[in-house]
């Protein structure tokens, strides 16, 4: 064995147990841990039944600072090779994420004395959809950017608006877990469930369904897979509402969706912040 042979040997030896010393999670870009073990920590210790705990959380500041600088490590063409519901789910997860980020460096939100709407609302935050940057797989993002040119144009699953939140009483509550790929149809199918059965995600009046404004906003979405779900002369728009209600409703309000005389209306955005409430 030469001398140059054996320093080899050595090298990598030491590079083996350095990498086993640091774990999979800690192994670089290569190494992205698709467990999500520190956000799901994260998540589960400030997340209550869709609430989040932002006091706590800014507090818990340094530990979320150091889940964004993961997903900041990542590698653009790694991150592009992976698996569609691996990337599906990271990018879902660096949303929320980001969004966590910006309601804790701006917290508690000040509002001006001529702001319209709710004054402890993510809207106070200027730029906070299309100027504040994230560094991610490679690039530099808004979360306009993740939801409108990566999340909705590369995957076309039109149930990503029922997982990511925009810190709002009235969108789908935030998961005290990450999404992960091996789960990621069924957390979908769930939130969505869960959301149609709230207040905020759908409500019956009479012979008329009352559904979220997101349903409005981005019906756009779920035409291909929803709208062939309902028929009658309906608009194709108002075909795929009725056809998410069938697919992800309560009973009562999935077969309120098939009667040929039912109305659709949409429900006001309650754009507070959905923080904890600490008065009880």
């Amino acid at each position: 064995m030469t001398i140059t042979t054996c320093a080899a040997r050595v090298a990598l030896a030491a590079a083996g147990a350095i990498a086993l010393a640091v774990g999979p999670a800690a192994a670089g870009p290569q190494g992205f841990d698709h467990t999500y073990q520190a956000y799901a920590t994260l998540l589960a210790s400030h997340v209550h039944d869709g609430r989040v705990d932002y006091q706590k959380l800014v507090a818990d500041r340094a530990a979320l600072v150091e889940i964004t600088s993961s997903f900041g490590a990542v590698d653009g063409p790694a991150e592009r090779a992976w698996p569609r519901e691996e990337r599906l789910a990271f990018w879902i997860n660096a949303y929320n994420l980001f969004t966590l980020q910006a309601i804790v460096d701006h917290y508690p939100i000040q509002a001006g004395w001529f702001t319209l709407g709710p004054r402890n609302s993510i809207r106070q935050i200027a730029g906070v959809w299309d100027r504040l940057k994230w560094r991610v797989a490679g690039r530099q993002v808004t979360l306009d950017d993740i939801e409108h040119r990566i999340l909705r144009p590369e995957f076309k699953e039109p149930r990503i608006h029922f997982a990511v939140n925009c810190a709002s009483v009235g969108c789908p509550p935030l998961r005290a877990e990450p999404y992960r790929a091996g789960s990621l149809t069924a957390q979908l199918d769930d939130n969505a469930r869960a959301y149609l059965a709230s207040a905020q995600g759908m409500r019956i009046d009479g012979k008329t369904l009352v559904v979220t404004s997101i349903l409005k906003w981005y019906g756009e979405d779920f035409l291909g897979a929803y709208a062939s779900a309902s028929e009658g002369g309906r608009t194709r728009r108002e075909a795929a509402v009725l056809g998410v209600v069938k697919a992800f409703g309560p009973p009562a309000a999935a077969r309120l969706a098939g009667d040929s005389t039912v109305r659709v209306r949409f429900l006001d955005y309650d754009w507070s912040l959905n923080d904890v409430d600490r008065t009880r």
